[in-house]
């Protein structure tokens, strides 16, 4: 006697246990992220609505309320030094980014090589890691300032005859002083970032191109650059948008007005006129703009890299 032949619906019922299985731990981990996303939603996205809102003139609790209006805007982007300082932002987040990045790229392939010291190397060059950007501007200032150690070594060894000799290095619009700090806390980070990804990279293709007669050139640009681009992109990117929101260093270390636009909001929020604050935040709300642009604008250009390639 033959068997009977199940109703078409009974073979889905045979895997919703498991199914519902599935779904428990990722319900789980939802409910265990709740909490945190609802803080940082909170948070950042009150933050980021409440300058939005001042920007656009509604500030009741300063008597303004002129919601919506560009007013601050127009004020901002019609002065010519606004410009200015949009460009001095620009330059000191890529000019820091894109030398720290040359640096750690070296530093990180040297990560994956065996050499004397090599242990020592590992906790040498962490070190900028686990000091405040704050204490690093105090180094600077002692190193680089005209009557630094720096100034003063070389008027020891009489390449200058005075400290007020040497080359002016810190405030002035130049930011060598902005680009030394953050090439210097920047660097380790990106050479870890990179070395992570170089970790999980396949070094057999590096060695074949050798076998085939690759020049040390050839291999790094065509295979080892490729496979590291993730943990550039990233770092970079991390880095760069660090340096257009950081006041600190431009504050103290920069040539004054006309200054970086952290530092103009940060002015404009510390006037003893409290209104100016709509237009601090017309200069944040701006930077976010710019940022947000130049950031997408590199991804995008990223994602169109990596799916000519067939990554993507």
């Amino acid at each position: 006697m033959s068997s009977p032949i199940p109703p078409p619906n009974s073979a889905p019922r045979l895997f919703q246990p498991a199914q519902a299985a599935g779904r428990r731990p990722a319900l789980g981990l939802a409910l265990t992220l709740t909490p945190i996303a609802f803080v940082l939603v909170l948070l950042f996205g009150g933050a980021m609505l409440l300058a939005v809102l001042q920007s656009l003139g509604f500030a009741p609790w300063f008597g303004v309320n002129t919601f919506p209006s560009l007013t601050y805007f127009k004020a901002l982007w019609a002065s010519q030094f606004f410009w200015i300082s949009v460009g001095l932002t620009l330059y000191y987040a890529t000019a820091s980014t894109m030398i720290a990045l040359v640096l750690a790229i070296p530093l990180a392939l040297a990560l994956t090589k065996a050499f004397p010291g090599r242990g020592l190397y590992d906790y040498i060059y962490k070190l900028p890691l686990m000091i405040p950007y704050l204490v690093g501007i105090a180094l600077a200032v002692l190193m680089l300032g005209n009557g630094g150690i720096l100034s003063r070594l070389a008027a020891y060894v009489g390449l200058i005859d005075d400290p007020g000799q040497f080359p002016a290095i810190l405030k002035t619009h130049y930011g060598w002083g902005i680009i030394t700090v953050y090439v210097w806390k920047q660097t380790p980070f990106m050479t870890l970032a990179i070395y992570a990804v170089l970790l999980g990279v396949d070094r057999n293709t590096e060695e074949a191109a050798a076998v085939l007669g690759a020049s040390p050139r050839a291999i790094f640009f065509r295979v080892t650059l490729p496979q590291i681009l993730p943990g550039i992109v990233s770092s970079s990117l991390i880095c760069f948008a660090f340096n257009m929101g950081a006041f600190e260093a431009p504050l103290i270390l920069g040539g004054g007005f006309p200054d970086t636009l952290p530092v103009i909001a940060w002015r404009y929020f510390n006037d003893a006129d409290y209104t100016l604050q709509l237009q601090g935040m017309a200069a944040v709300v701006s930077m976010g703009i710019i940022s947000g642009v130049l950031l997408f604008a590199y991804l995008a250009a990223y994602r169109r890299y990596e799916m000519m390639i067939g990554r993507v």
